[in-house]
């Protein structure tokens, strides 16, 4: 799993968490992977979604910030919600190198701290197949969102591959989701981002992994919405 920083509560059902005092130790083992040697194909992924943004932009599930970097100059004010106060302290230290103005704030997907309509663009990566309920997050991302503003999306999905969809689903019912913070890998992504009322302008689909131990959620969708 590359990056991922999903907007969850403190503490998931599973018990595990991505950051702090419960995390996981796989988590933990790819969060030191990732500081020691970053996984390039992750970073190009991030610099590509958030390519072009400008406005005002929130970010959902922000992380530890990593990707602050690639946010362009045209961005007047960045909004970074993340529920960790782990993540939180980490993405701090981030933003200070940033381009754009970041106030980090912590919240959750399920009730964003930000009025009807205040964005003109919305960013989530690796959120959407971590929250508990996908379709209220997007109603929500959707009611912050501009009319004609736009919704930025990289997600871990489910495979086209129906044998390789059953190891996902294997993968995540007895490792995956319990160790990784709630990430399920087998969601239709597409599907319910058209059913909560967005326009998918560009949509790529690609397969992604920084190794083997993390292959299950390489297949993802990155893409682009209109909240029409």
């Amino acid at each position: 799993m590359s990056k991922r920083h999903p907007s969850v509560p403190a503490t998931e059902p599973s018990g595990s968490t991505l950051y702090g005092p419960q995390q996981s130790r796989f988590a933990r083992f790819l969060e030191r992977r990732e500081q020691r040697r970053p996984d390039p194909g992750a970073r190009e992924l991030r610099r590509r979604l958030l390519a072009g943004l400008e406005g005002r932009v929130l970010e959902v599930g922000s992380g530890d910030g990593r990707s602050f970097e690639h946010y362009p100059a045209e961005v007047t004010a960045l909004l970074a919600v993340e529920p960790d106060p782990t993540a939180r302290e980490s993405a701090a230290e981030r933003a200070r190198g940033a381009m754009v103005p970041i106030e980090i704030v912590e919240g959750d997907a399920e009730g964003l701290p930000a009025d009807d309509g205040s964005f003109d663009a919305v960013v989530v990566m690796g959120v959407l197949c971590s929250v508990s309920e996908p379709a209220v997050v997007l109603r929500e991302l959707r009611r912050v969102l501009r009319p004609g503003g736009e919704l930025r999306f990289w997600e871990h999905v489910r495979s086209r591959h129906l044998w390789f969809r059953a190891v996902q689903r294997i993968v995540d019912r007895l490792f995956w989701t319990q160790a990784l913070g709630g990430c399920e890998t087998t969601r239709d992504t597409e599907a319910a981002i058209r059913t909560a009322g967005f326009r998918i302008d560009r949509l790529e689909r690609g397969f992604h992994s920084s190794s083997f131990l993390t292959i299950t959620s390489a297949p993802y969708v990155l893409g682009v919405a209109n909240r029409s």
